[in-house]
């Protein structure tokens, strides 16, 4: 298979990059010509997969607040149109389904994700995509290429090894950037639509959606959850606007103050490049999908492997009376790990809260203490239960998360940044040591579900999470019928796409406390 590495860089004055050479237009090209060839057969059954996925998850947190929210503000829109909400039976406006569907995959950190010069979670670009998908009734084998046309982008943009790859997170720049970009490619290649309309589709789309990284910063609240929400709706507005002959800002990466310029590298160097590895388009297939890696666990990309290393070391640690790990037998845990395993999860935070079991889910599910802890404990790590303690938990564990420490070691830190994607790891090495000295010691480069780790996932472990995700929520048979859509899903047309959504057994979904701007309401005129 034949690709180009292409090199992007900021005009020294605008209008000196002819379109032709512009990254929004070689997207644009990738992404239809994809529309004229066979789809790969892997890439396909991939797909399928990360619909069952986002499945899985939207409903696993289909009652969190900021999801209840997000779905009450597509209610004020039933009817409106023919695209779904996970759970819901009625037609909605896409834009309302796009966002609601989007915020419910993120919201519970268990999607699929891919690491190389920037961070991604590649599936956010899922949910926007089958909006327009229901709504414009098109075929499934075009929604499927849809999907794998912005995951061949959004990897491409976030690097594919050998130093490519866009950068944002250097400059404070929020991932939504490559998301919008991949998205507005993939709904332009469903679509068919021609590349001048692609090409001003992924410019306003990409221009629209560079947002700071303060969402992840202080307190924490929902606009982490809402950015691929936001961007599922400035793509698709992005592409409606184009497919009206509306043109976008452009360039859009190389222009003399776009997003190089004055966003990212080229603001502090005006010779500053990136460099971006393309397939042809016309004769190989888009395979960026299986590179990307999918999430046993409901925690952070980083502490996947660490997490299954804690649960295989279990099994030698020293037990008390009635079979359990005893706990107090356990002296000091140390991991050497990578900087940001150390410095963003770690102890070298620097955060009291970050070994509370008190602390919010959304810190605990960044905080590789009580993710090691909470396993030795439990012998398990589970979406709901690993999250919900008795103070006599919480009394042994804030005891045992205390005795681990994190250290940097510049070996995972160079299996972190390694730009070769069979060589890139993110563990870590584990040492216990015991109260009568023992010192227990184990490693792991790769969580087990990733593509080159030790039980690489495939469908049935897709299926099996759905069924917990949505345990009490849907029925065996629902669960049956929407799986048995997803297994013909290239078959179907039209209106049957709408058919591809999974109904909550009535009174499982809770509403909005209060009402808002955008909740429905019985509206009295004095």
């Amino acid at each position: 298979m034949a690709s180009t590495i292409h090199s992007v860089r900021s005009e020294n004055k605008s209008g000196d990059l002819v379109r032709e050479e512009q990254l929004a237009w070689k997207l644009a090209e990738l992404a239809t010509l994809a529309k004229s060839q066979p789809l790969d057969t892997a890439s396909v059954e991939m797909a399928k997969n990360r619909i069952i996925d986002n499945a899985a998850i939207a409903l696993g947190a289909a009652n969190e607040a900021a999801v209840v929210v997000a779905r009450g503000e597509g209610r004020l829109l039933a009817g409106a149109g023919s695209a779904t909400i996970w759970g819901l039976k009625e037609g909605f406006h896409p834009l309302a389904a796009a966002f609601a569907n989007a915020v419910a995959v993120r919201f519970l950190d268990n999607d699929d994700t891919y690491l190389a010069a920037e961070y991604s979670h590649p599936d956010d670009n899922i949910s926007p995509i089958i909006a327009v998908a229901q709504q414009l009734g098109v075929s499934g084998e075009d929604l499927l290429r849809g999907i794998i046309v912005a995951y061949e982008v959004h990897v491409a943009l976030v690097g594919t090894g050998n130093g490519t790859g866009i950068c944002l997170h250097k400059h404070k720049v929020d991932h939504m950037t490559h998301i919008a970009a991949g998205t507005a490619a993939g709904i332009s290649s469903m679509l068919g639509l021609s590349t001048e309309q692609a090409y001003h589709a992924i410019n306003f789309a990409v221009h629209n959606a560079i947002s700071s990284r303060q969402s992840r910063k202080g307190d924490i609240g929902a606009q982490k959850e809402f950015v691929p929400g936001f961007s599922a709706e400035i793509a698709i507005k992005a592409v409606h606007h184009a497919m009206h002959g509306l043109k976008g800002p452009n360039p859009v990466y190389e222009g003399v103050d776009s997003i190089i310029r004055r966003f990212l590298d080229g603001r502090d160097d005006l010779h500053a490049s990136y460099q971006i590895e393309l397939i042809n388009a016309a004769q190989d297939p888009m395979r960026n999908i299986l590179k990307t890696y999918p999430k046993e666990h409901a925690f952070e990309y980083q502490g996947q492997a660490i997490i299954d290393l804690a649960l295989q070391m279990r099994d030698k640690l020293p037990r008390d009376a009635a079979g359990n790990v005893d706990m107090e037998q356990i002296e000091k845990i140390v991991l050497e790990t990578s900087h940001h395993t150390h410095h963003v999860i770690g102890t070298d935070a620097n955060d009291p809260q970050k070994i509370d079991p008190d602390a919010p889910r959304g810190t605990l599910d960044h905080s590789i203490m009580f993710a090691i802890a909470r396993c030795i404990q439990t012998g398990e790590f589970h979406k709901d239960r690993t999250y919900q303690m008795n103070q006599e938990e919480k009394q042994a564990l804030r005891k045992l998360m205390t005795k681990i420490e994190t250290q940097f070691d510049q070996r995972w830190e160079d299996l972190y940044h390694d730009q070769d994607p069979n060589v890139q790891a993110y563990g870590g090495c584990m040492i216990i040591t015991t109260v009568s000295g023992e010192k227990i010691v184990d490693k792991k480069t790769r969580a087990n579900a990733h593509p080159g780790g030790d039980t690489p996932w495939q469908q049935p472990h897709y299926i099996a999470k759905l069924e917990d995700y949505t345990l009490g929520l849907v029925s065996d048979e629902e669960r049956s019928r929407f799986l048995g859509l997803i297994s013909d899903l290239e078959t179907l047309s039209g209106d049957q796409l709408t058919q591809v959504n999974l109904i909550v057994e009535q009174g499982s979904l809770v509403e909005p406390e209060v009402n808002g701007i955008l909740d429905p309401r019985e509206i009295k005129l004095n």
